[in-house]
Parts: structure tokens; C-alpha cells; sequence
């Protein structure tokens, strides 16, 4: 394989692997997008890849080719295709996912995921007219005093016992 073909392979897997390694380790929404424009763009990388041919000539057959055709390596121009829509497609959920990170910025004032998760929980148990399920073990029920009030309750039922 040829070196030039090496080295955008790795490219095409190194921005894949970037962009994947983004969407699970960032809990910032907006950098969220861009791992995954990232992604899209090493996959569509691979894509073209798929099809494409060194020495190849693009698909179009002339009069004068017609009596050698076996002798002719042509590019694939169906990925070429596949990916021209993918773009397309992926600059529209790019934009819808903008729109919505804006407006999830409006609304909770954060763009952190953990925190934007937490209110959530917290608005629909507001609206379902439910408590929010709080951990006996977390830092916040042990220091308003819920996490030891709990294990006194499971003490004084033993002593019921």
C-alpha cells in the first residue's frame, strides 16, 4: 500500500477515535457537538477512502477508452455519493443541535451535563408532584443529617425486633 494512502487512513481512524473519545469523556454539551462533528468527518473520511483508487481516473468512459475498459481502474463513485449526503445531513443536525444547546443554555444557565441532568430531575419531579430521589449516602442527605437519621431508623427497628 502506498504511503500517501497509510497516512490518510490513520488520519481517517485518528479522527474517528478523537471524536468518539470526545463524546465519552467531555460533559461540556457544546464540546459534545464537536467530538461528534469530529466523528462524522474521520467516517466520512473512511468512506471516500472505500473508494478511492491511486491510479484510478474518474468514471467516465470515453469513445477512445472503449476498446481497453479492463485496463482502466476507475474511482468508486457511489461512497463519493454517500458521503456528498451524509454532509448534507450532518450540517442539519449540526445546526439543530446548536439551536438546542442554546436553548438549553437559556434555560438552565449551564452548558455541563451532570448539572443540566440534575435539574431535569429535579423540574420533572416538581411537575410529576413527586420527591426527588436523593441517595442516604450522598454528601448532601449527610449533611443535612437524612443519611444518619435513616440508619438510626434501621437501628431502632432492629431493637424493635
Amino acid at each position: 500500500m502506498p504511503a500517501i494512502e497509510v497516512v490518510l487512513y490513520i488520519g481517517a481512524i485518528g479522527l474517528s477515535v478523537i471524536g468518539l473519545a470526545g463524546l465519552l469523556v467531555h460533559n461540556n454539551v457544546f464540546r459534545m457537538l464537536l467530538a461528534l462533528v469530529m466523528l462524522e468527518a474521520g467516517v466520512n473520511l473512511l468512506l471516500v477512502l472505500s473508494g478511492f483508487r491511486l491510479a484510478g481516473v474518474a468514471p467516465i468512459i470515453l469513445p477512445e477508452q472503449m476498446h481497453n475498459l479492463s485496463a482502466i481502474s476507475m474511482n468508486d463513485p457511489v461512497p463519493q455519493a454517500l458521503v456528498l449526503t451524509a454532509i448534507v445531513i450532518g450540517v442539519g443536525i449540526q445546526a439543530l443541535g446548536l439551536a438546542l444547546i442554546m436553548r438549553i443554555k437559556a434555560h438552565y444557565g449551564t452548558l455541563n451535563m451532570l448539572k443540566i441532568r440534575e435539574q431535569l430531575e429535579f423540574d420533572l419531579a416538581a411537575h410529576a408532584g413527586v420527591s426527588t430521589p436523593v441517595s442516604a449516602h450522598s454528601p448532601d442527605a449527610l449533611a443535612q443529617g437524612r443519611g444518619r437519621q435513616r440508619s438510626n431508623d434501621v437501628n431502632t427497628q432492629k431493637d424493635e425486633q
